[in-house]
């Protein structure tokens, strides 16, 4: 039977949007403290009411330790508000922990590790869909009491199915959206790998890879991909990994299996998946070592190779080209 708003209490405002409140609220049957969101769907158009729906669907469907769990919906049409009632987490989110100090290495490689998994349930899906967040930024990665983190807010993401496996549509927050992104190009999963470096490189840094004044000079940036070094505090691995994760090029950027095979990543990954384990319907991530053979090695270094020199050549051509532009317009300009 579904739930009312009389069954909860409401404690306290969290935050305001534009279509409605976030709440901290006490279910009076347990007690339990959860948090909702309030919308008006009235105000929405039918396009925004389809991206509501299809948020509370995934929500309903992702079940992991580090996504924000999902416990009910309630639609009240008499004020045409909905509320979708979810895990409180009282640790805050990461924007909020950034803003105060640096952090230890060992934390940060916890919250690589943790939002990777969680990054994996969305993109390797049971029923073969890929699920793209879109809009990864500190702001929708929360923490619970334990510091562990949990990834929020997929009122962006999209499900991506095998017969359509990219999306083109320009959303998401400019500071982490990828190269792809920028350019209008159809992106996939690849483009949150990107966005979960930007985050990752921000909690070393304590500010954004990209920066600027404006949007134009912000897109400029991120096409170009130059990031500094992360500070010297953190290791040269953990920087390598970034410059990584942060290539212009989607399909040299890691997978998350490449991200949890990797050494700073690989044993915390096996034991976080230990630790849940013994949750319901959770799989076991082991790596994947035995997968590649010699004769799959050689086929991707045979494909790096392929695309590397395809590269050249329209390097080539466009110079070929550009020298041509130039004689004609010298021609033209003699009178020729």
């Amino acid at each position: 039977m579904p739930g009312r708003p009389d069954d909860y209490e409401v404690l306290l405002t969290i935050g305001a949007g534009s279509y409605g409140k976030c709440r901290k609220v006490r279910r009076k049957a347990d007690g339990k403290i959860l948090v909702w969101k309030e919308l008006d769907y009235g105000a929405m158009t039918e396009s925004e009411k389809q991206m509501l729906v299809s948020e509370v669907n995934l929500l309903r469907e992702l079940r992991h330790p580090n996504i924000v769990r999902y416990y009910d919906r309630i639609i009240d049409r008499s004020s045409t508000t909905l509320y979708i009632v979810m895990e409180y987490c009282d640790g805050g989110d990461l924007a909020s922990l950034i803003a105060k100090h640096f952090l230890d290495e060992s934390f940060i490689i916890r919250v690589l590790t943790q939002l990777t998994l969680a990054l994996r349930e969305c993109h390797r899906r049971s029923d073969g869909a890929v699920t793209v967040h879109r809009d990864l930024k500190p702001a929708n990665v929360f923490l619970d009491s334990k510091q562990n983190v949990k990834l929020g807010d997929f009122g962006l993401a999209r499900i991506l199915h095998h017969n359509t496996s990219f999306a083109t549509t320009f959303v998401g927050t400019p500071y982490y959206m990828s190269p792809e992104q920028m350019n209008y190009l159809s992106y996939n999963e690849k483009s949150d790998i990107w966005s979960l470096g930007c985050i990752v490189y921000e909690l070393c840094a304590l500010s954004p890879p990209f920066t600027a004044f404006n949007q134009k000079e912000l897109a400029e940036k991120i096409r170009e991909g130059r990031v500094r070094r992360i500070p010297y505090r953190y290791s040269d691995d953990l920087n390598d990994l970034l410059k990584e994760m942060l290539n212009v090029k989607d399909y040299c950027r890691p997978s998350v299996e490449d991200i949890l095979r990797h050494p700073l990543i690989e044993d915390m990954a096996i034991e976080e998946q230990k630790q849940n384990s013994d949750r319901r319907g959770l799989r076991l991530w082991e790596p994947e070592r035995l997968q590649f053979s010699d004769v799959a090695v050689n086929e991707l270094k045979r494909k790096e190779q392929q695309l590397q020199e395809r590269e050249q050549a329209i390097k080539e051509r466009e110079q070929r080209l550009e020298r041509m532009l130039f004689h004609f317009g010298k021609g033209v300009a003699m009178g020729f």
